[in-house]
């Protein structure tokens, strides 16, 4: 898992790559991006699969924010980001929310 920035010159954004590796994927055959930015479950992201098994997806942020985010895989299990910024305890459940900060 990792995440790659490239801040924008132009605008207030920053291209953020989310990546799910294989192995932190589990055999998983769709995986979704939920977060602040997409109003968590309301819009999730839809994650490309590649062939190696793991699952990418980049996504526009605006500077100078921190967003919490999670990985839903084939709509039933939660995964994190290990390699994320920080970790915030999630309202919602007993585990902690993964975090980009740009």
């Amino acid at each position: 898992m990792s995440l790659k920035k490239q801040y924008l010159k132009s605008k207030p954004l920053c291209k953020v790559t989310f990546k799910l590796d294989a192995q932190a994927a589990q055999h998983a055959q769709k995986a979704v991006l939920c977060g602040d930015f997409t109003d968590w479950d309301a819009q999730p992201l839809d994650m490309k699969r590649l062939k190696s098994g793991d699952f990418t997806l980049t996504v526009n942020l605006e500077k100078d924010n921190e967003y919490q985010f999670r990985y839903l895989l084939d709509d039933e299990k939660w995964e994190n980001d290990w390699e994320a910024d920080a970790y915030i305890p999630s309202p919602v459940s007993v585990e902690d929310n993964s975090v980009v900060r740009v």
